[in-house]
């Protein structure tokens, strides 16, 4: 049987496009493609999943019969936004190298095009799916005609007769047109009936039948609602005209001309390599995934090495191995282990890899070394499994990875760093990493070799699944490999690291980014390796008794929802929630549901409904208590090192776009600091046997930086007289003495301090302080007048955002903004947003950055025993020597106050304990 899906484009592209909205998908040209991609993900997910038999994508053309007929339709709506024009030409190439057809009348819009060819192909029998979240389409549904509508969060929902009667209380799905008559559409800025909702309408609807009936009729309407749909005879006659779907397009066009057909994998190729899409490359087209035999060769240390050519290159945009000259030498002797070290040692730089059996580099072994110092010529040197024998090739190359003058090239380098120490080897000299490098020049885009070879040498890597295979239990080790069948792919990590660098450095001065990459980002590298390589020590005590503390307060909330309930059932069921909370207690009408029927119980929902019973806060309890057990509790004692005995968690220095530091396996900064239970899992975190636990954070440092930038008078007096902020703010917006200022107000004044200098909106900071929209619109004002500068450096922020396209820090590190001259204001609102906040966060990391630097290289020229074991955002943690405690202390305090000169001074407060709890 035919099966037929017609899409409607817009809808599903402005869709795509805000879903992505804060965090965009931005290409290596500086494309944004979140449109693109969007769209393209859903027709996949269509095509895969559905199967259709036949499928068109309609697209709006032309100022429609609607805006003649009234002026105001649509008038209101913001203007496209410039990612969205941009995109949708690049969408219909697409479409056409799918051969999918595009359905598109002059003066119709998506809505009347779908409607003519789904009543069409319907009424011939054809089972019919309008792709679209745009309700107006419910009048539409008939025998064979469904709507395929996207669910938020995900999924879709089929809508036929039956599920659009119910889900409007009306007899027929042609009425959803008097629906919308009466309830009007802010959408579409049609007027309806003022003061009738959804409810009422259906009301009406089922007591006339129809909207003429309902206007011929009027006296028998009652109280006030008579007078109201009186009033609005014409407006609801108009809304009318203009909610009606059209259904006799002149369009021509067959079932025939809208069969699903091969695409033209060629044309899709090259516009999918243009747009950097190499997942969806390999959904749409065949052989997207590239195979590769590696030759079995072994050859003297200086021969060539020819490309391979027994396999016919694969059709590609990207050079490759198969098609580039090049001299990658496998070494496999010591005795050619010490020429090559001879030779590298006379090279002013070096490019460097390591393969290993693990991507944790304290459980990695060494597998192979490799080496570059020219384009195209690369060595690898094979390390035996016995750990005598691999030291015994290792420290050959002591000498050349220890040379304090030669510089050490690499592509994530502080990893390759890590696991030679454990070899006993200490990487000395400068470094050039090339994942950090394309970070600070586009710190919005993939940083990994194989993604910067294809965008910038267009050269496609080999790939290690094709080596090791893809993830699962099956995979392999790159121990299970003959080092004939690893050195190319090795050879060749150091070959393009060391051709990225010639191309990098020469943009990192184009972004004026050589001193941020040279200065802080490069000598934060060691210090990051050596607080990854120290760990931390925990408690496994104290975690298995707060693990038995609140195993018995979660099993408390579950008698006491089961008792609220009246019933027992499975609380981490969402299904089971879902059915107790809107089936059987019905505290909400009209819940959400998910594709699959089921309600949806997220977080975000059960937050919103706390008031509605009190059922919902013990199971938003008991869920908070069990993720704190499997996240961290019970999960951290899982992750503790077997050799070490300590966690080490991975510091990930080129991920956020603001600069700051985040961490992984586990996330350490994620732990909550406010809530009572968080504070227990900090409690576990120690220090070394007979040491102290130090830590040191910097006092309300995003309020002296946004001080520093906007050169406010008062913001400044309040910090070098070293008042307390919020209660100095609270003082001057209520003009109260300070003593005076209450609690309320202080909290009050905290929040609009940290809220308005990172450009909150005024229905956000109501939101945030539970209070009403004039209230939070008055403490803005207010505020602004108490820092009329800290308004002027927002607007001057977002001004020079314009002008230069980014946002920079005091270190000129840059967060580029795209969208900060689009003529769509919720658009533009994000990237003014950025505009103010990437100068106060990025450079609250950066001056973190540079005191953990400082602090590390005096440890190592005072020979401090103590180490630096975490990072956490504007705080440092340390575990001290008690004969160390007095310099430590002053130690980290001086460089922490002294990492840069602002003009307001910069405070670190401190503290000791047994735990990190007790320290901070």
């Amino acid at each position: 049987m035919a099966k037929l899906f017609l899409i409607d484009a817009y809808a599903l592209i402005y869709r795509s496009y805000y879903a992505f909205i804060k965090n965009p998908r931005i290409n290596s040209k500086g494309q944004n493609t979140s449109a693109i991609l969007g769209f393209c993900n859903t027709l996949n997910e269509v095509m895969t999943k559905e199967q259709p038999t036949h499928i068109g994508v309609a697209f709006d053309h032309g100022k429609t019969f609607r805006h003649e007929a009234f002026p105001e339709y649509k008038a209101q709506r913001e203007e496209t936004p410039e990612d969205i024009k941009l995109s949708v030409p690049i969408i219909k190439q697409i479409l056409e190298a799918m051969h999918i057809p595009i359905l598109q009348v002059d003066g119709f819009e998506a809505d009347d095009i779908i409607g003519t060819v789904a009543i069409r192909s319907g009424e011939q029998g054809v089972e019919t799916y309008m792709l679209t979240p745009d309700k107006d389409y419910g009048q539409l549904i008939r025998p064979n005609v469904y709507m395929y509508r996207p669910r938020h969060g995900g999924g879709y929902e089929k809508l036929g007769e039956t599920e659009v009667e119910a889900k409007y209380g009306i007899p027929t799905p042609l009425q959803v047109i008097d629906l919308l008559a009466l309830m009007g559409d802010t959408a579409d800025n049609f007027p309806g009936c003022p003061g009738v909702g959804e409810k009422t309408a259906a009301k009406l609807i089922n007591q006339f039948g129809s909207i003429d009936n309902m206007l011929s009729h009027t006296s028998e309407i009652k109280g006030k609602l008579r007078e109201k749909v009186e009033n609005a005879t014409e407006d609801i006659r108009m809304s009318k005209f203009l909610a009606t779907i059209r259904t006799d397009v002149p369009i021509e066009v067959e079932l025939e001309d809208l069969k699903v057909e091969a695409p033209d994998e060629e044309k899709l190729r090259q516009l999918f390599t243009d747009l950097e899409f190499r997942t969806l490359l390999n959904k749409f087209v065949k052989g997207g995934k590239e195979t590769s035999k590696q030759p079995d060769l072994q050859l003297n240390l200086f021969a060539i090495n020819p490309p391979d050519g027994q396999d016919e290159p694969e059709k590609t945009n990207y050079e490759s191995l198969k098609t580039v000259p090049h001299e990658y030498k496998l070494i496999d002797n010591e005795e050619e282990a010490r020429l090559l070290c001879d030779f590298l040692l006379t090279k002013q730089f070096v490019s460097l890899d390591t393969e290993t059996t693990s991507t944790h580099p304290m459980e990695a072994e060494l597998v192979g070394l490799s080496f570059s110092v020219e384009p195209r010529k690369a060595f690898y040197v094979a390390i035996p499994a016995e750990r005598e024998q691999a030291l015994k090739i290792i420290n050959i190359f002591k000498p050349l990875y220890e040379n304090p003058k030669i510089e050490k090239v690499g592509q994530n380098i502080k990893y390759d760093m890590e696991v030679l120490h454990c070899y006993g080897v200490s990487v000395q000299g400068p470094l050039f990493d090339t994942m950090i490098a394309h970070y600070l020049i586009q710190p919005e885009l993939h940083h990994n070799m194989d993604y910067m070879a294809e965008t910038l040498l267009n050269y496609k890597t080999i790939h290690i699944e094709e080596l090791i295979g893809p993830k699962g239990k099956k995979q392999k080790n790159m121990r299970d490999l003959h080092p004939s069948t690893v050195y190319e792919y090795a050879c060749e990590d150091a070959d393009i690291t060391l051709q990225l660098k010639n191309i990098l450095e020469a943009k990192l001065k184009e972004a004026n980014a050589e001193d941020l990459f040279r200065k802080i980002e490069m000598p934060l590298v060691p210090v990051l390796a050596d607080m990854e390589q120290n760990g931390v020590l925990l408690d496994t005590e104290a975690l298995q008794e707060t693990s038995k503390i609140f195993t018995e307060r979660m099993q408390e909330y579950e008698h006491a929802i089961y008792e609220a309930a009246g019933e027992s059932f499975n609380i981490s069921s969402p299904k089971q929630v879902g059915d107790i909370l809107f089936g059987k207690l019905q505290i909400m009408d009209k819940p959400k549901k998910t594709r699959t029927g089921q309600y949806v119980t997220s977080e975000e929902v059960l937050t919103s409904l706390q008031g509605k019973h009190p059922i919902v806060g013990k199971i938003l309890n008991y869920r908070g208590i069990k993720k704190l057990l499997g996240t961290y509790i019970d999960a951290l004692p899982k992750l503790i090192n077997k050799r070490t005995g300590h966690i080490h968690t991975s510091f990930n220095q080129a991920l956020t776009a603001t600069g700051r530091l985040s961490s992984s396996d586990p996330n350490l900064q994620n732990i909550p600091v406010r809530t009572d239970d968080g504070k227990e899992i900090r409690k576990c975190f120690i220090p070394e046997a007979g040491c102290l636990f130090f830590s040191a954070d910097y006092s309300q440092i995003e309020l002296r930086i946004m001080a520093h930038l906007s050169e406010d008078e008062n913001m400044t007096e309040a910090f070098r007289e070293g008042l307390d902020i919020h209660r100095a703010t609270a003082a001057k917006i209520w003009h109260e003495q300070m003593d005076d200022v209450s609690d309320t107000q202080r909290k009050k004044a905290k929040q609009a301090n940290f809220g308005i200098i990172y450009g909150i909106t005024t229905f956000g900071l109501a939101q945030r302080m539970d209070i009403p929209n004039s209230e939070a619109r008055e403490l803005i004002e207010d505020y602004f007048k108490t820092f009329p500068k800290v308004q002027q450096y927002m607007e001057r922020a977002k001004e020079e955002a314009r002008r230069k396209g980014y946002a920079e820090t005091i270190f000129h590190r840059r967060r580029y903004l795209p969208d900060i001259n689009s003529h769509n204001a919720t658009v533009r609102g994000f990237a003014e947003r950025n505009a103010i906040n990437a100068p106060i966060q990025g450079s609250e990391a950066d001056i973190i950055k540079v005191a953990m630097i400082r602090i590390w290289q005096r440890f190592k020229a005072e020979n401090i025993r103590s180490k630096m074991i975490l990072q956490v955002h504007d705080e440092l943690n340390f575990s001290v020597f008690p004969e160390e405690k007095e310099l430590v202390e002053r130690i980290v305090i001086e460089e922490m106050q002294r990492a840069y000169p602002l003009s307001v001074p910069l405070v670190a407060d401190a503290g000791w304990g047994k735990n990190w709890l007790e320290a901070h």
